[in-house]
């Protein structure tokens, strides 16, 4: 199986680091928001996320504010984001299995590698991708036709993972096998995600 995995409440717990930077920049700015924010940026990544900002209001240009966002959650990616409950067992034997394990997150490389490096994992994908290496966000189908290209998969024979309901969207889509994964960030979409999903999983042990 070739799988495609998302990194940021997927992988990670990160997401309460990346909802407080965000809605901080905002807050901080008196720019208001509505609750399906978190829904809405991301998939975006930070690039998308700045520029969505900027339609929102803020008053920051949009390469200044993406270095804003990143320095203000690069040491949690560095030093503290934990692996999700049992992600790091599961990934070891699935990659044990021969599966083909790969990575596409809306997270910058300065982030993403780092964490992945610390948590001992980043030997265990053959592909570890960010957005940024396509130009594009998940928000995008395309994203996931250049992945599969990349992958040389039919994009029909590829299992993307993610905890994102916009994202979920998209992949499947895109044609991708899609599977849902529960993140306490999106939890209250966990009924939208299920219905455009072909499975959802709230704990990673399920994938074996």
């Amino acid at each position: 199986m070739t799988y495609l995995f998302d990194f940021d409440g997927t992988l990670v717990d990160s997401m309460p680091t990346f909802v407080s930077v965000m809605k901080s920049i905002l807050d901080e700015n008196k720019i208001p928001y509505g609750d399906d924010l978190v829904k809405i940026i991301t998939p975006l990544g930070y690039g998308g996320t700045a520029k969505y900002f900027n339609e929102l209001g803020v008053d920051i240009p949009e390469e200044e504010l993406v270095l804003l966002m990143q320095k203000r959650a690069e040491y949690e990616y560095k030093n503290t984001i934990p692996a999700k409950k049992n992600v790091v067992e599961v990934l070891r034997k699935l990659k044990a299995r021969g599966d083909n394990l790969n990575i596409l997150t809306a997270s910058p490389h300065t982030m993403l590698d780092p964490c992945l490096k610390r948590l001992g994992i980043f030997d265990l994908f053959s592909n570890v991708w960010s957005c940024d290496d396509f130009k594009t966000t998940k928000a995008d189908s395309e994203i996931y036709h250049k992945a599969a290209e990349r992958l040389g998969k039919p994009v029909a024979e590829i299992m993307f993972l993610d905890d994102n309901y916009n994202a979920d969207k998209v992949a499947k889509s895109a044609g991708m096998k899609v599977c849902g994964v529960y993140d306490a960030s999106s939890a209250e979409y966990e009924e939208e995600i299920s219905s455009v999903c072909d499975m959802y999983i709230k704990d990673f042990s399920e994938l074996l």
